[in-house]
């Protein structure tokens, strides 16, 4: 690291000129950055995932598209067997057909099958499915729902009104995809920021960090572009890149200056200042960032195409935000450091008095600290337990507006809400009835009817598509049981006979990833336990690192459960209800950006520890001037990522609120339980065995070992530091 540091201080001008470039084209290719990323979800091999390809392939729509549903309640006194209601329900149908050409629809006046009637016969509801919109990621079509909604818009029949809903009428209704861009959601979050750099420093050296957050996260958008000539990549990665990069390389660059400025307070000046500083924390940052990028890189280990994208461009933010760090901010400091650092009314020669103080807390109740942060992981844990995977309440997509009308009429009726998401069914050959498929699955327990029309619209030779309406919510258990039912009754009917439709591929999804987390988490764990092992020179530090960031990570996902699945707080502070399951993909990502990300403090706390420990040769010495030189540090940036995060859930979407709130709970649970909390107390508790390495793995890892020092009577902690 020093050979680095005198290097890129001896050549200033390329290495300035070097990121000025880069920062300025990634500038001005953003734009053509963003528009490139347009990959397709899949869930390749997967016979719900298969099976919607092919009717998407046949069919011309359906298969990964939910559909739209003109649904209306008639009067008590009128009947749809009445011709003139009859005539005006297929007005409706030839409406939707002309506004939405080549869209497969049916209802009870096409095809007269009570499916599409409520028990009482006075709700009824048309099924469409338009073409899917080929640049959208999950192939839904928010365009023909707002043209549809457009079309029907003051029709009736029997003198009630007709209302379009469906996901992608109540997503429209809701105003998905009108929030902030993710650029602007980067500058709010940047503005929070730098009033929080602004108390830290006290100084004008507050811009230092937005400085390196904006090359890092320009830099990153230019190589993504990059990327996307090789491989398509995700639209998810602009997120990691802007809020995700906006909050790790503040923390890089902020965990430098503040170790610069603590080496100048020492006596250090000039370039010795820097070189100092960027041996100690510059080294715990290029250990923080490749755990950050592990964590995003380890998402190869699912089999899943878009996955795989997010981990390939995941891991280039907090790579960049290294070479950043390890580069241009010693530069700056050395060119601009001394002149920003005014009016300078904070002491950097000792260490916090407040978290000094509060160390030596911990210290001396460190069997309470341990039981009372245990208690509260341990609670929040025991709720992640009952996290559901699937999609969200349809209930919480839209609060008011025509949709909602259409989605509550089904609901009241008794049809229920599942027919949003039907579970469709490709049957190919001439040997199974379509009709005989239909009636076995208006059978199974739980399901509202199925219809197998005979348009040609269903029908190709040789294959017919059907759909069977669930009663319950997709995000309920029992349409998670209905949909088993469903899956073995499809299966009894032969071989040509398989299941479709968004609740298949979305347990399809959840059996890829899931199925295969574990081996991610192995992964992730053991990469990290050897870098933080090199790091550290410790055996018991990179476990406990380890095992703490899974269990902030479940914790975070507690968090989901308690305030989103079962309720308490959305509705109080979004005012929206309880969504019953979680989004599948939410936890996940919620996994891979905590676990790197949370690693960031982690490496901060323990680097510092080390470095203490190494000096005095005391452990309780080494946690109390830790944690006194990085407690400020840390609760700044995760208060620095909360607001970026805060910034996230600025957009109208429920699902990003969700992801949000997870982000937002793991960054300050991890900050203050566990990392100001539990981190201490534990290497209190472990003392001499928290720094020992033998001599057979520290060749392995090529460090000098470690010995296991002799006990040593505790000692008084101390009130300051140097």
């Amino acid at each position: 690291m020093a050979s680095i540091t005198r290097w890129v201080l001896a050549h200033k001008r390329i290495v300035v000129a070097f990121w000025l470039v880069l920062t300025l084209v990634g500038i001005a290719s953003a734009s053509s950055a963003t528009k490139a990323l347009k990959q397709k979800f899949s869930v390749p091999g997967k016979e719900g995932w298969i099976t919607n390809r092919q009717i998407s392939q046949d069919f011309k729509s359906g298969g990964n598209g939910a559909p739209l549903l003109a649904v209306v309640t008639l009067p008590a006194t009128q009947s749809v067997g009445s011709p003139a209601v009859q005539s005006e329900l297929r007005a409706v149908e030839a409406r939707l057909e002309r506004t939405l050409p080549g869209t497969r629809l049916a209802g009870y006046a096409s095809t007269h099958n009570r499916t599409f009637l409520s028990g009482d016969g006075h709700t009824t509801f048309v099924i469409a499915y338009p073409p899917p919109d080929r640049t959208q990621a999950f192939e839904d079509n928010p365009e023909a729902a707002k043209h549809a909604s457009a079309a029907l818009a003051g029709a009736t029949v029997a003198g009630a009104p007709v209302h379009l809903t469906g996901f992608d009428a109540l997503s429209v209704q809701s105003g998905g995809g009108k929030g902030p861009g993710v650029l602007l959601e980067a500058m709010l979050g940047g503005l929070g920021a730098l009033l929080v750099l602004a108390f830290v420093f006290g100084s004008f050296l507050a811009i230092v960090p937005i400085m390196m957050a904006v090359a890092s996260i320009m830099t990153s958008f230019l190589l993504v572009w990059g990327l996307t000539t090789v491989t398509e990549v995700s639209p998810i990665v602009q997120f990691l890149i802007a809020l995700i990069g906006l909050g790790v390389s503040i923390d890089y660059a902020l965990l430098v200056v503040v170790r610069w400025r603590e080496e100048r307070a020492h006596g250090l000046s000039g370039d010795a200042a820097i070189e100092r500083a960027m041996q100690t924390a510059g080294r715990a940052v290029v250990f923080s960032g490749t755990t950050v990028a592990i964590g995003l890189l380890a998402l190869v280990a699912l089999p899943l195409p878009f996955l795989l994208s997010v981990g390939y461009g995941g891991m280039l933010i907090p790579l960049v935000s290294v070479l950043v760090a390890m580069t241009l901010l010693p530069v700056v400091l050395s060119k601009l450091g001394p002149r920003l650092d005014w009016p300078h009314v904070r002491d950097d020669d000792n260490a916090s008095r407040s978290w000094t103080g509060w160390a030596n807390v911990v210290v001396r109740v460190r069997w309470l600290a341990v039981v009372g942060a245990a208690l509260v992981l341990a609670a929040l844990v025991l709720a992640a337990t009952n996290l559901q995977l699937g999609v969200a309440n349809v209930n919480t997509i839209a609060k008011e507006g025509d949709a909602k009308q259409g989605l509550l009429a089904l609901e009241r009726s008794g049809i229920g809400a599942g027919v949003l998401v039907p579970d469709e069914v490709l049957v190919s050959g001439a040997s199974t009835s379509p009709e005989g498929v239909a009636r076995a699955l208006a059978a199974v327990p739980g399901v509202h009817g199925a219809v197998a029309p005979d348009s040609p619209q269903w029908r190709q030779p040789g294959a017919a598509v059907l759909d069977a309406f669930t009663t319950a919510d997709a995000s309920t258990a029992s349409a998670r049981d209905t949909l088993d039912r469903l899956r073995s009754t499809v299966h009894a009917q032969g071989p040509g006979v398989h299941l479709g439709g968004l609740p298949a591929q979305n347990h399809d999804f959840i059996e890829a990833v899931y199925g295969n987390f574990p081996l991610m988490i192995a992964l992730i764990a053991l990469i990290t336990f050897v870098l933080l092992a090199r790091a550290f020179r410790s055996l018991l530090l990179p476990l406990k690192a380890v095992i703490l960031n899974v269990i902030s990570v479940g914790a975070a996902w507690g968090v989901l459960e308690l305030v989103w699945q079962a309720g308490h707080g959305s509705n109080l502070i979004w005012g929206i209800a309880a969504t019953g399951s979680v989004t599948a993909w939410i936890p996940l990502m919620v996994f891979a950006f905590l676990f790197g990300l949370s690693m960031d403090y982690e490496v901060f706390i323990l680097a510092r520890m080390r470095e203490e420990y190494d000096a005095t040769g005391s452990t309780d010495a080494a946690v109390i001037l830790g944690i006194g030189r990085t407690g400020r540090l840390v609760t700044s940036a995760a208060l620095i990522l909360f607001l970026a995060f805060v910034s996230l859930a600025s957009g109208p979407e429920t699902e990003i609120k969700v992801l949000a709130t997870g982000l937002a709970a793991g960054i300050l649970l991890d900050a203050t339980v566990i990392r100001a909390l539990l981190v201490p107390a534990i290497v209190s508790l472990f003392d001499r065995w928290n720094w020992w390495l033998p001599h057979l793995p520290a060749r392995l890892l090529r460090v000098e070992p470690s010995p296991l020092a002799r006990p040593i009577v505790r000692r008084p902690a101390p009130e300051g530091a140097r």
